[in-house]
């Protein structure tokens, strides 16, 4: 999976380089997610400008990350997230368990 990584204020931004999150890639973006958790990064952002579609698995992977860094008072916040992918956090209700931003500029000024 292809994955660039920057800072932005106290986050840790995850832009996510692939068209696809399913089977084939979920458990090397868990395995990074989780990875910057244990590292400390407790403020991340997923970057999903790219992400035209996300599978069961993809959500699974977010949702792992999501709970690891939940349970350490940390925050996990998606932006960019194509209507594609938006329309599966709806399906499964997931909207209503991540912060979800159209814009970068948007998390920082309401979080920053």
């Amino acid at each position: 999976m292809k994955l660039r990584y920057e800072t932005k204020q106290e986050y840790e931004v995850i832009i996510i380089d692939e068209e696809r999150i399913d089977a084939h890639n979920s458990g090397d973006l868990k395995e990074a997610l989780l990875h910057k958790i244990e590292q400390g990064n407790t403020q991340l952002i997923v970057h999903l400008a790219q992400v035209r579609f996300i599978d069961s698995s993809g959500l699974g992977a977010l949702l792992a990350a999501y709970k690891k860094i939940n349970a350490g008072h940390g925050k996990l916040i998606l932006v960019h997230v194509q209507a594609q992918v938006l329309a599966m956090f709806e399906l499964t209700r997931l909207t209503q368990v991540f912060d979800i931003y159209a814009e970068l500029d948007d998390v920082l000024a309401h979080h920053g």
